[in-house]
């Protein structure tokens, strides 16, 4: 299957050191060479590149680890298809538009049942179960929330309700990022590094590349590296549960607390605290 990488900042951040190793996922230490692409949200929007070339023989990609993007938000994606024809319409991430913020998302796993029923508002330019699911998701909150954003409690609480619907049909990890914050939700492997001061050393799995943090980053610097399976050896690397979904903002998983009226649904909530 797929893998996946996001980032969450306090600040704008490079991820150029973590994409180094997972992009030799995409083709030398894995199988996953039917396309990679990486979302940015940056302050002025959402930069988007995508490709259907394997990560490892990419000169995007290689451009990438030697003029690295800083955002606080970064969705990453290298792609095992499993569902739609090698080309760039089936790359993650997938992008659109909600409430005039663009939203980025990034899947791994088989949806092989998942087919609702299409939404004129939110229609997949692909064929990937994918896309599909970005789509019922969108789709989803622009029917609950139509006219503004809601309270990040209650959109946390529609989207939880509406990943256990999808996850019913297969393996449903993701990642889906407002550039505001982002949201990791686990079916089967997801796993999570919090960096920060104390900053510590770490290792890549994949290549012979070490870094130590203290050399490259301030005391309040903070930030969360999501990815399919570790990247690195070196650092504490947690993993999230099967069905658990998790809101990252300023760089560190956030406490959710429904407030009164909040859509709850039937899903109860994961909550895991601010560290």
């Amino acid at each position: 299957m797929c893998e996946l990488l996001g980032m969450n900042s306090s600040k704008p951040a490079a991820l150029n050191f973590s994409f180094a190793g997972f992009s030799e996922r995409g083709g030398r230490t894995g199988e996953h060479r039917d396309g990679w692409g990486i979302a940015f949200h940056e302050a002025s929007g959402c930069r988007l590149i995508i490709d259907d070339r394997p990560s490892i023989d990419s000169p995007l990609a290689q451009a990438l680890k030697h003029h690295p993007v800083k955002a606080r938000n970064v969705v990453a994606h290298i792609r095992k298809a499993t569902q739609g024809a090698v080309a760039p319409q089936n790359s993650h991430p997938f992008t659109r538009v909600l409430w005039g913020t663009t939203w980025s998302f990034a899947h791994n796993g088989n949806l092989s049942s998942f087919r609702p029923a299409p939404d004129p508002h939110v229609v997949p330019a692909g064929e990937t179960d994918s896309e599909r699911a970005f789509c019922y998701l969108l789709a989803g909150l622009r029917r609950r929330f139509p006219v503004q954003p809601p309270s990040r409690a209650a959109l946390f609480t529609a989207v939880q309700t509406m990943a256990a619907v999808i996850a019913r049909h297969g393996s449903f990890n993701f990642i889906l990022s407002n550039g505001d914050f982002l949201l990791a939700h686990c079916s089967t492997e997801l796993h999570y590094v919090v960096r920060a001061y104390p900053f510590a050393s770490a290792s890549l799995v994949d290549c012979d590349l070490r870094i130590d943090f203290r050399q490259h980053n301030h005391l309040d610097d903070q930030i969360v590296v999501i990815a399919t399976l570790p990247l690195t050896t070196g650092e504490q690397w947690h993993r999230l549960a099967p069905g658990e979904l998790t809101l990252f903002a300023g760089g560190a998983p956030q406490a959710i607390h429904p407030g009164p009226g909040s859509d709850s649904g039937s899903t109860p909530l994961r909550l895991l605290m601010s560290y």
